[in-house]
């Protein structure tokens, strides 16, 4: 079988995906070449890479990317691929998948809509992703979403037939980057409690913000370690009832000192208004730490309450705030939670178990013209590429 795997963005997630594909099938990945240093260490050599120039055309569709597509669909003919899988995440998709309608299309949905906080009606940039989530969801012969309740979103509301969408995890993809530079020698620092990631309206920090006096009363020595950046932070800062109870590390955080602030964490919080999936509850269970989520979207499937972590109501301070004491109170119970939560990243959602259920789903479309169909079975036979990288 040979697969086309194509990314705009999502850069980590499309290279692990391909890197499991390699092991079983012909895998050609198709990467813009902006911050492409950054990763192409990560690829496995029997991987074939092709990298096209997005750089000068990043945030400018037009009719002036037509060399970049077209560069890009000559790579595609020329490997000939089975399969053409896609990420979804960039207006270029619009012109640029007619184009390869010839193929077998699977897309990968990591959102369905936009996030409240990033869609703005007459922005221009929101226009285009909502133009491409519409094509995206129309072009595809098959749809992969992280959770039950995106695919339920896509068949209700989008009308999209529930035969053609599939459940997969959000896989380990956030984890490698992170964990290379764990270290044997850091521990829980204290009652810490982290979150993690995009700073946007949708994510629930003011909730987390207004649970902290009710965290510090129970513990008075908790601190709350925020890591990221994104929307202006002065108004949460303002919310603070007691700043010194928060510590903020407002920027891009590099994958070594994230590293050190899961590992110094007891627990993560992911206290969520709304959400698709996130990359934050694997990472976490990449470090052992049990996280504390939102029943919002997909969270609650990849979270077993009570066993990984706590799952509680959206938009409630009081309950997100117990269950965060709970497990500052109880150190055994973070650390086999943890546990637990690593055992679940390295089995349910662990490539091999993703890639088992990608290349069934390959194996259903068939081929494109001239090739014949190969059985899920044999799909899965571990028998790498010996083709390497085009550079």
């Amino acid at each position: 079988m040979r697969v086309a795997c194509l990314t705009f963005w999502f850069y980590d997630y499309t290279i692990q995906m391909a890197n499991e594909l390699a092991r079983h099938a012909e895998v050609l990945l198709l990467l813009p070449d902006y911050r492409s240093e950054e990763y192409v260490e990560s690829i496995d050599p029997g991987v074939n890479v092709h990298i096209f120039g997005y750089s000068r055309y990043a945030g400018r569709p037009g009719p002036s990317c037509y060399p970049m597509l077209k560069d890009i669909v000559a790579a595609i003919n020329g490997f000939g691929p089975d399969v053409v899988h896609f990420q979804v995440n960039n207006p270029m998709l619009c012109p640029l998948l007619p184009m390869l309608r010839k193929y077998p299309l699977v897309a990968t949905f990591h959102d369905i809509e936009p996030h409240r906080g990033e869609d703005r009606l007459l922005d221009v940039g929101s226009l285009l992703y909502r133009l491409t989530l519409l094509v995206s969801r129309v072009m595809p012969d098959r749809i992969f979403v992280h959770g039950k309740a995106l695919r339920d979103t896509l068949v209700e509301n989008y009308h999209v037939h529930g035969e053609n969408v599939h459940v997969i995890p959000i896989g380990e993809h956030e984890v490698a980057p992170f964990v290379k530079f764990e270290r044997d020698d850091l521990e829980p620092d204290g009652h810490r409690v982290l979150f993690f990631g995009r700073i946007h309206r949708y994510k629930g920090l003011d909730c987390l913000i207004q649970a902290e006096p009710l965290i510090t009363r129970e513990i008075p020595d908790a601190r709350i370690v925020i890591a990221g950046t994104g929307e202006d932070f002065g108004r949460y800062e303002e919310a603070m009832a007691g700043r010194d109870a928060f510590e903020v590390y407002n920027y891009r955080i590099p994958y070594e000192e994230g590293a050190r602030l899961f590992q110094q964490a007891s627990a993560v919080a992911l206290p969520y208004l709304e959400a698709s999936q996130s990359g934050v509850i694997p990472t976490a269970y990449g470090f052992r730490r049990p996280v504390v989520v939102t029943d919002v979207g997909s969270l609650p499937e990849v979270v077993d309450d009570g066993v990984t972590g706590y799952v509680v109501p959206p938009r409630n301070p009081e309950a997100l705030a117990d269950a965060i004491v709970r497990l500052l109170k109880d150190p055994g119970a973070c650390r086999r939670m943890g546990e637990q939560g690593y055992a679940k990243l390295k089995t349910d959602m662990a490539w091999s178990t993703i890639a088992r259920s990608l290349l069934a789903v390959y194996s259903e479309l068939g081929s494109a013209p001239g090739r014949g169909t190969v059985p899920a079975d044999e799909a899965f036979v571990d028998t790498a590429p010996a083709s390497g990288k085009e550079r």
